[in-house]
């Protein structure tokens, strides 16, 4: 006689809808909602590691310098509501001052880079004629042209500006001049073997196959900006901006309010990446170059 369990594990229908269940709670890597819990999961674990070595820190150095999360957060609390009481001027104005410089900065130096990298990138002469050029000016950190800068445009707005573009400049070029010059050779080969001109080729497979490496360019580029925009702006102490916030509360030892200044500057960079992230996986997908 047959068993009856045995024959209802053996039933194809019944082990399917068994695997179907069992599948739905197995962590796919490819999943896109397994992908976002493990950015969150990934996001939170990165900030609670940097939340304890900042709390250990902040004990185990001088703590006059290096406030406690706490103390910080009460500061930015207090910038947040009260504004400046030194110096006036609300947080969103000294955000949004810094915010500005970036972008001018940013887009400047996207409207110069991506020609000139696209030039660079097709004509080896070119890259050949200026390459010795750009080595010896891109090791030179972007703080050292700041006071000349300031000095030279007459403006500490235009100069910080400047600061910003110079920093976000060579990452945008490096990055374009490598995507150009890695194009696949069988694209081009294909396009000429259609009819199309050196114009026609350039404008269907060079300028798409370089989006990709833009898009590296410009998170890093951002982040690099980011980075400038301090020493920019500590130049250019008529501009105000975070950078300038800071030093005036370095130059009065209130270092709860340094550090509120610090944290702020780092949120607007998580925010300005993670949309650059979000940017470059849209562009990726309209353009075929992921799934």
């Amino acid at each position: 006689m047959i068993n009856v369990v045995e024959w209802l594990k053996e039933d194809p229908a019944l082990t399917r809808s068994q695997t179907k269940n069992k599948n739905r709670y197995r962590y796919d890597p490819d999943n896109k909602y397994c992908k976002a819990a493990r950015t969150v999961m990934c996001t939170a674990i990165s900030l609670i590691g940097l939340y304890l070595v900042w709390e250990f820190a902040s004990w185990y150095i001088d703590r006059t310098v290096v406030p406690t999360p706490e103390a910080t957060w009460a500061a930015l609390k207090d910038f947040a509501i009260n504004g400046d009481s030194t110096a006036g001027g609300t947080m969103l104005d000294y955000m949004g001052t810094s915010f500005e410089t970036l972008l001018k900065g940013f887009f400047l130096a996207l409207i110069v880079a991506y020609p000139l990298g696209l030039l660079l990138g097709t004509s080896k002469i070119l890259r050949n004629l200026v390459s010795p050029a750009l080595n010896v000016l891109r090791p030179i950190a972007p703080v050292a042209w700041a006071p000349v800068l300031v000095i030279l445009l007459q403006s500490g707005a235009n100069g910080a500006m400047v600061v910003v573009f110079i920093g976000v400049f060579f990452p945008l070029l490096t990055s374009i001049i490598f995507g150009v010059m890695k194009t696949d050779k069988g694209w081009i080969d294909a396009t000429k073997t259609l009819g199309a001109n050196k114009l026609q080729t350039f404008w269907i497979v060079t300028i798409p196959g370089s989006v990709p490496y833009l898009m590296n360019g410009i998170k890093t580029g951002i982040g690099i900006g980011w980075m400038c925009i301090v020493s920019a702006e500590l130049y250019a102490s008529s501009v105000g901006g975070l950078g300038n916030y800071i030093t005036n509360q370095a130059g009065i030892g209130a270092w709860p309010y340094v550090f509120a200044g610090i944290v702020l500057i780092g949120l607007l960079g998580l925010v300005t990446v993670t949309v650059v992230e979000l940017l470059s996986k849209t562009v990726d997908k309209k353009w075929g170059y992921s799934e």
